[in-house]
């Protein structure tokens, strides 16, 4: 292994904690009210992604994986005390939605579907905040989502071996948070 991806890891992880720092501060302040389902859906499924990472030899790229996983769980907990806890029907399917594909997930116990099946659960488990954030754009923290999306293109640079299997999730949650910006930025100039 080169020492570059070391080094490209290592500021993977770096721009992991630069991206959750103002979001954490934000929530503390209550200027942030992370939907609780989206955020403990992601703690699944980064830990499933940094699994099937670590199983496909990703080396250094799938560092701000479970770092992010770590994150993510801390804020859904967080998320369940301070955050959006009130729960549509919109957002009880996508709860459900995302367990089912991980139990087909764990039926299918091949790679190749386990990083789709877990790209498309991130997603469904991003409905919720789209949702709330289309509403009330002012209550997300947008440096953190366009910090990530930067994080995933430098742990994609870092990755030891380039495969479906490390690199889709990545790329996936890099255009999801891209696309989560470029709404709310919309919806906060509309609402002005």
């Amino acid at each position: 292994m080169t020492d570059y991806k070391i080094w490209l890891g290592y500021l993977s992880t770096l721009i992991a904690f630069i991206a959750f720092a103002p979001y954490f501060w934000d929530v503390y302040k209550g200027t942030t009210k992370p939907h609780a389902f989206s955020w403990l859906i992601w703690t699944i499924l980064q830990a499933i992604g940094f699994a099937a990472q670590v199983y496909g030899h990703a080396g250094p790229g799938a560092w701000a994986t479970g770092l992010s996983g770590l994150f993510c769980l801390i804020i859904a907990v967080v998320a369940f005390k301070k955050g959006e806890i009130k729960f549509v029907t919109f957002d009880w399917v996508a709860l459900v939605g995302a367990f089912l594909a991980i139990i087909l997930w764990l039926l299918t116990k091949n790679p190749f579907y386990s990083v789709l099946l877990i790209s498309v659960c991130d997603f469904i488990g991003f409905l919720p905040t789209y949702r709330k954030a289309y509403h009330l754009p002012f209550t997300e923290t947008l440096s953190e989502y366009g910090l990530s999306s930067i994080k995933e293109v430098v742990a994609i640079l870092a990755l030891r071996t380039f495969s479906f299997i490390t690199t889709f999730y990545i790329a996936s949650l890099a255009i999801s948070n891209l696309v989560f910006v470029s709404m709310v930025l919309v919806r906060r100039r509309k609402l002005k």
